[in-house]
């Protein structure tokens, strides 16, 4: 570690560069972004959905107060969970800061994180989808609550029929926010959707760790245990006055309501937190395969990027 990777040592012409270090929950990102970042002498930006907010560092697995303060980090305990951020403004909040970034590192800095959409947002550039209305999204959500989600999965087919042969159907919020586009502007979700990439006047390598799936799914069962025994049921509690926000409808806030609901005993609900952890890692896992531009590294050797 005491020289820099002939990988990134120099860059080939004046333009920046953003290296991704990315890959499924539990692999082992933020220990390769933190020594990459070391060997460059460059910042690392979070690509985490949840661990922007500040009041649930445990639930979230967020870089330790030891590895925040190895590196610089930015987009990581930024705000509260009171305050939501979409993919597309999570990309132009770090759009904005990349160039100072930059000038801080040496021309590189480091997009670490498991949430595909943001990196994409950032990578790739993100479609116009327009803002919903409260009234249109409150109407959503109370048919959702009235009817369930095969009534909106069905109006879904009705108004989308292309958007509905994709989407993921056992997400209640992918649906909703598709439905919620189509009842706003009268048209498909599907026909906002263009696809292209948006230019960046950087460059952008990406790296995708991963581990044999029995090694990755013992270190997600174990990263729980460790999560429970830090404290992370009496952060959930302190969540209880705010359960109804959108930000905490996530993996191991969600189980951990239920138990204290009576649904399922504690016991049960860590149990869940390690299976529904263990199916969106897999899910990230798909999310990736799908990208040509990933190069993959063993997480054993990515210390030596």
């Amino acid at each position: 570690m005491a020289t820099k990777s002939k990988l990134f040592s120099q860059l080939k012409d004046s333009r920046p560069r953003l290296i991704v270090i990315t890959g499924p929950t539990g692999v082992g990102k933020t220990a390769a972004a933190i020594a990459l970042a070391r060997q460059l002498g460059c910042h690392i930006i979070g690509a985490d959905s949840r661990q922007l907010y500040r009041e649930m560092p445990v639930t979230t697995a967020m870089p330790t107060a030891a590895e925040l303060a190895a590196v610089p980090h930015h987009m990581v305990a930024c705000r509260s969970v009171t305050e939501p951020c979409s993919a597309a403004a999570y990309a132009d909040e770090v759009l904005d800061m990349l160039p100072r970034v930059f000038a801080a590192g040496h021309g590189q800095a480091i997009l670490c994180g498991g949430s595909m959409m943001y990196i994409d947002a950032v990578t790739r550039g993100i479609d116009a989808v327009p803002d919903i209305r409260p009234e249109v999204r409150q109407a959503v959500l109370d048919d959702y609550e009235r009817l369930g989600l095969e009534a909106m999965l069905d109006e879904l087919r009705r108004l989308d029929p292309r958007h509905y042969a994709v989407v993921d159907r056992r997400n209640p919020r992918r649906v909703l926010r598709a439905v919620e586009v189509c009842r706003q502007t009268g048209s498909p979700y599907s026909s906002l959707l263009t696809g292209c990439e948006a230019p960046r006047d950087f460059d952008i390598v990406k790296f995708a760790l991963n581990l044999p799936r029995p090694e990755l799914f013992e270190r997600i069962n174990r990263r729980v245990d460790a999560m429970v025994e830090a404290g992370m049921v009496d952060e959930v509690r302190r969540l209880l006055p705010l359960r109804g926000l959108s930000t905490l409808d996530t993996v191991g806030v969600r189980e951990i309501f239920a138990a204290f609901d009576g649904t399922m005993t504690l016991p049960e609900a860590v149990e869940r937190v390690k299976k529904n952890t263990r199916v969106y890692a897999k899910k990230q896992l798909t999310w990736l395969r799908r990208d040509p531009s990933v190069r993959w590294l063993d997480a054993h050797s990515a210390l030596c990027i």
